[in-house]
């Protein structure tokens, strides 16, 4: 008969099996025991490194027979460093581990090994060197100053050194202050060139500003050399010292006050029919489904937005053959806009000639609005159309306004022409839109 008995010896040992042979009367034993060791520990790679930590860390494969009651790491900067060096403390028992070493000093060179204690001692892992490069802050420039309107300019930055690690910011910020920081007003460059320029927007006519260049690393916030400007004066108009408004009626009996602007007919309030002239009426849009033509509310809430914004129209409404204007007017072309820009000075500041003063619509600041011209440009904002879902995407009230031409960018596409005044300069801009958009609408005269 064979008996096979296991029993928990001292700590020294991890088991004891002791085979009994009883033969007759006669009881044999002999036991086979396996010697605890130590543990086996590997040392994860450094990683987050700054000029005065890392992250690190290490693993306990194998605890040798016995509990780990420490483990953690150890670093010198001599090799193979020990508990009797600097040590973190990270748990007990097996698996991974993670350390988090500080206080280090840059442009040093130091040894790190993780380290597992059992009762029968302290193990090892793999030695990793590492040095915590030293980071400076950046030596850059200022761009020169060009392009100087009456609300922007240009500039940039020039980066001569980046103190040995690429930004993570950079750009140039400027201030009506000496020494303006990133604090002030800023732009930000997208993507990383050793010679960037930008536009610097939504200044102040006749006003001196200050600007510099910034880029910023791990060291810090480096700054370049400040320049000055100062923006051009808003050449007074001469046209209109005394405005007159006249008047037209729409379809649906909504009156609006007229200007005349050089030797055109504008009407000075955004257009708000829900029918054509022919008295057909025009689809109201609620859901991003209509693919023809309509209008609606900002934000669907005629109540709130119709008497000072008006509606915003697709271009298939603006297109249509039984016109959305009053009769006698039309939806303006591109270059019937053109011609008003033109009269108005440029694209610099006719802007600030069409808008309204001041910030009972536009929000603050609504640099450059004068509105010599009487037009009374709002910002009634616009909706973009995404076939399918609520008509919920609202967006601008106050901050931009935006109106169709009757041109269409390219025959047969999907895009058409508008133009944009913006609330931070004076400038009167063109672009495309899709034509399922929906934007305000000014009505200009038929010659």
């Amino acid at each position: 008969m064979i008996l096979i008995i296991y029993i928990k010896m001292n700590h020294s040992f991890k088991y004891s099996a002791v085979l009994i042979l009883l033969i007759g009367t006669a009881i044999y034993f002999t036991s086979c025991m396996k010697e605890t060791t130590l543990p086996v520990v590997t040392t994860i790679n450094v990683s987050d490194i700054t000029q005065t930590s890392i992250s690190t860390g290490g693993t306990v494969i194998d605890d040798g027979g016995a509990e780990v009651t420490a483990r953690g790491v150890c670093w010198s900067t001599v090799h193979n460093p020990t508990l009797a060096d600097t040590k973190t403390t990270d748990g007990t028992g097996s698996g991974t581990f993670s350390s988090n070493i500080s206080g280090l000093t840059a442009n040093t060179t130091y040894y790190i090994r993780a380290y597992a204690t059992n009762s029968v001692g302290t193990a090892y892992g793999n030695e990793i060197p590492f040095n915590l490069k030293q980071i400076l802050l950046a030596t850059l420039t200022t761009a020169e100053i060009t392009e100087i309107t009456v609300a922007s300019a240009v500039s940039g930055i020039v980066i001569i050194d980046n103190g040995g690690e690429e930004a993570t910011e950079w750009g140039i910020c400027w201030g009506t202050s000496p020494v303006p920081t990133t604090s002030n007003y800023k732009t930000k460059f997208d993507d990383w060139d050793y010679s960037d320029i930008n536009n610097i927007t939504g200044l102040q006519p006749s006003t001196k500003y200050y600007v510099r260049s910034y880029a910023i690393n791990r060291a810090g916030t480096a700054y370049g050399n400040e320049l000055e400007f100062t923006t051009l004066a808003v050449s007074p108009i001469i046209f209109n010292p005394v405005l007159t408004y006249g008047s037209v009626s729409d379809i649906d009996g909504n009156d609006y006050m007229t200007i005349q602007i050089g030797t055109q007919v504008w009407m000075a309030e955004n257009l708000r029919t829900t029918r054509y002239s022919d008295g057909t009426s025009i689809p109201y849009i609620t859901e991003s489904t209509e693919t023809t033509h309509g209008f609606s509310w900002y934000n669907n809430e005629l109540s709130s937005y119709k008497t000072v914004f008006g509606a915003l129209y697709n271009w298939y409404a603006v297109a249509d053959s039984r016109n959305l204007c009053p009769t006698g007017w039309h939806v303006p072309t591109s270059t019937e806009w053109s011609t008003l820009k033109t009269y108005l000075g440029d694209e610099t500041v006719a802007g600030g000639r069409l808008k309204e003063k001041g910030t009972t619509h536009w929000l603050s600041p609504n640099y450059g609005g004068f509105n010599e011209s009487g037009f009374s440009a709002l910002p009634g904002g616009w909706y973009y159309f995404e076939e399918g879902f609520n008509l919920s995407q609202f967006n601008n009230i106050g901050y931009q306004g935006s109106w169709w031409t009757s041109t269409s960018a390219y025959p047969g596409t999907l895009y058409a022409d508008i133009v944009i005044i913006g609330w931070s300069g004076p400038y009167l801009s063109g672009d495309l839109s899709n034509k399922l958009n929906g934007f305000s609408v000014r009505c200009i005269k038929n010659n």
